[in-house]
């Protein structure tokens, strides 16, 4: 999604010249591009897929079936990680505990199905002004309480700057997470400020925000946590600007702000 402006043939060629060894993809672009097609693309220029982003939205409604079926989805690509944005409350509902009830209660269907495949399923955190609409799960721990519940090879977390950074116990539950196995994906990106309306696409550029993006790959690192890290920006200007040069831009600001 950092270069969605990008088709996947173009991504992944570029991702091969710019010695990126693996890409996190999202649902919609595969499925518009075809599933099997896609999986030989990324598998024939010898890429990882890190992760497939998203499943989730248990709360407003049920969806085990498009669940599964990205589960089905991430296991032809070849990731073992499936992210799971939880959903926001029900239409005129104000129980955040029951809503992240129904969360443990999905979970508990989708869990064993997933394992079946190789699949893990990762419970992705979003920062508190989402709670009402997009995820009732706002902090790492919050998170990782619904996630013990489950074995830590099917159920962990996502842990996201861009949405956790915030959080002066955030680093002790990535500390708590690394030491269970249950950091499933690990994405990078800055906050900058002023948002633009509804935040959604205010993910800023590594280096151009206040997040100490070094500080955090050192956190997690120190866990044991040995995984691909991802960048992952939603940014109205970087979607206009050229693909390949954001790409560009982006893997250099991850050598000079992150490792």
């Amino acid at each position: 999604m950092t270069v969605r402006q990008l088709p996947l043939p173009a991504l992944v060629a570029a991702c091969t010249r710019l010695g990126i060894p693996a890409v996190g993809l999202w649902r919609e672009p595969v499925a518009e591009y075809g599933l099997a097609a896609t999986a030989k693309l990324v598998r024939d220029a010898g890429l990882t897929v890190s992760s497939l982003c998203r499943g989730g939205f248990f709360t407003t409604a049920a969806n085990l079936d498009d669940n599964r079926l990205a589960i089905d989805e991430a296991a032809t690509l070849g990731t073992d990680t499936l992210v799971l944005v939880s959903g926001g409350l029900p239409p005129g509902s104000r129980d955040l505990t029951g809503a992240r009830e129904r969360i443990a209660d999905a979970l508990s269907e989708l869990a064993p199905y997933a394992g079946e495949r190789g699949v893990r399923l990762a419970i992705e955190p979003l920062h508190p002004m989402f709670a009402a609409d997009r995820c009732v799960v706002s902090t790492l721990s919050q998170a990782l309480d619904l996630a013990v519940r489950f074995p830590a090879d099917l159920v962990g977390v996502v842990v996201d700057t861009y949405h956790v950074w915030w959080d002066d116990r955030a680093p002790a539950a990535v500390a708590r997470a690394g030491a269970a196995g249950r950091i499933h994906a690990f994405q990078l990106a800055d906050w900058t400020t002023p948002l633009p309306a509804g935040a959604l696409t205010g993910r800023g550029q590594l280096g151009d925000g206040c997040i100490d993006l070094r500080t955090w790959r050192r956190r997690v690192e120190a866990t044991g946590w040995s995984g691909f890290i991802e960048v992952e920006l939603f940014n109205d200007g970087l979607w206009e600007r050229d693909g390949l040069e954001v790409l560009s831009e982006t893997t250099s600001r991850f050598r000079e702000r992150v490792l």
